[in-house]
């Protein structure tokens, strides 16, 4: 069963705006995906409806205490773990700060960690600040610059007796590329090491699947995959209970609220419960699925089938710029161990340019580093404005690809 696109774009108000009377091609999702209205109108219903603080006998403080709980259940069935290895916190990066303190209270000089060229700064300036902070070793694991994938072999003979931490990410916000995560997991245990993992630019693309790739702790951002501005953490139950809570005043010890710090966004959180439940509904047409199908049942099978129309759409924008001259594509040239994210240039003019002529046809695009400094420096184009990079979501269609490829033909 492919999936059901004009259902899918239907749920998105935005996919329905004209601007200056032209529809909008949406291809900025690496940055922030677009929103379904049923996550706008559970933030909206929470904030109209249940405003209050948790903890309270009276009937909208026990309404936020439901939402509180069904968000960590939802949360749960999304990354396959427990409630209580879950943590919502204001943003992946002040979630990874917070752990990364957390972590570095339990090292000692001389211990070493290790980060990643192709990563995210979200998941490199917390734990080098914390390095420093620590008298710890730093490792940079290094990039193959023609394909702008990870060198596994250059990264494996950095781990060593003193290794504590690899913080890597699942796919890359730059180049798309996806990283073998559970295979760098087993190498870190047979080594004594943790795993923190970067998820954020993976998650609206794939399944999440924490037990599977048996990290240590892995990280997201609701508002990538069609959720509010809100941060998500999984930790194994063993590591959230031993470590120290960086926070203010000691908390209680018990799991999650132990590294919730302060009042939680509770609207967010309805938001994301919406975001949740929308990811699944794609699955709803799904013959094979039972009534009594779980959650996570159909979270699996809603993924299986945003992979493969999102397959589609990488081999259609991936042959077809094949065809188009001047064009360089930082990154895998196929559709395999990637997701849809495209760093690109032309000979002859710059990405801020190629984002200009893209901008005036209504075609949304990013351009520049996107926080992907190590990435753009290593490849030498931080300097002359980094790259312009297109990026497709399940809700994109064959039709508005090759209206990205026409565009680009005709700068």
């Amino acid at each position: 069963m492919p999936l059901q696109l004009n259902h899918v774009r239907s749920q998105f108000p935005s996919l329905q705006e004209h601007y200056d009377g032209v529809p909008a091609v949406f291809c900025d999702s690496p940055g922030g995906s677009q929103m379904p209205e049923s996550v706008v109108m559970a933030m909206q219903e929470y904030l109209g409806r249940f405003m209050a603080n948790t903890g309270g006998q009276f009937a909208t403080s026990i309404a936020t205490d439901e939402v509180v709980a069904e968000a960590h259940r939802l949360a749960a069935d999304f990354m396959h773990c427990a409630p209580q290895e879950v943590v919502f916190g204001a943003n992946m990066t002040s979630l990874t700060y917070l752990i990364s303190r957390s972590v570095g209270r339990t090292l000692s000089h001389g211990d070493e960690i290790i980060i990643s060229e192709l990563d995210h700064e979200a998941n490199i300036a917390p734990w080098l600040q914390m390095a420093e902070e620590r008298n710890l070793v730093v490792h940079w694991a290094r990039i193959n610059r023609e394909t702008c994938t990870l060198n596994l072999e250059q990264l494996r003979s950095l781990i060593g007796r003193r290794t504590r931490l690899i913080a890597v990410g699942l796919a890359s916000n730059f180049s798309g590329s996806i990283n073998p995560v559970a295979h760098i997991a087993s190498w870190a245990r047979a080594a004594g090491a943790m795993v923190y993992v970067d998820a954020v630019h993976y998650a609206p693309h794939g399944l999440l699947d924490v037990r599977a790739l048996d990290c240590d702790f892995l990280v997201t951002s609701a508002y990538k995959h069609f959720g509010p501005h809100l941060g998500i953490l999984y930790g194994k139950e063993r590591h959230l209970n031993r470590l120290p809570a960086y926070q203010v005043r000691a908390h209680d010890g018990s799991l999650p609220g132990k590294f919730e710090i302060g009042t939680s966004n509770f609207e967010a959180l309805a938001g994301f419960c919406a975001c949740i439940q929308y990811i699944s509904s794609l699955a709803a047409g799904d013959p094979d699925l039972l009534i009594s199908a779980s959650r996570r049942d159909m979270i699996e099978t809603a993924f299986g089938l945003i992979r493969e129309h999102e397959r589609n759409l990488m081999n259609r924008f991936l042959e077809g710029l094949r065809n188009l001259a001047g064009y360089r594509l930082y990154g895998l040239p196929s559709a395999t161990d990637r997701v849809p994210t495209f760093a690109l240039r032309r000979e002859g003019t710059t990405p801020r340019q190629l984002a200009v002529h893209l901008a005036e046809r209504n075609i949304f695009a990013w351009d520049g580093n996107f926080y992907a400094l190590a990435v753009a420096e290593a490849l030498g184009v931080e300097q002359s404005g980094g790259v312009l990079r297109i990026g497709f979501a399940h809700y994109n269609t064959e039709d508005e690809v090759d209206t990205v490829l026409e565009a680009l033909d005709s700068v």
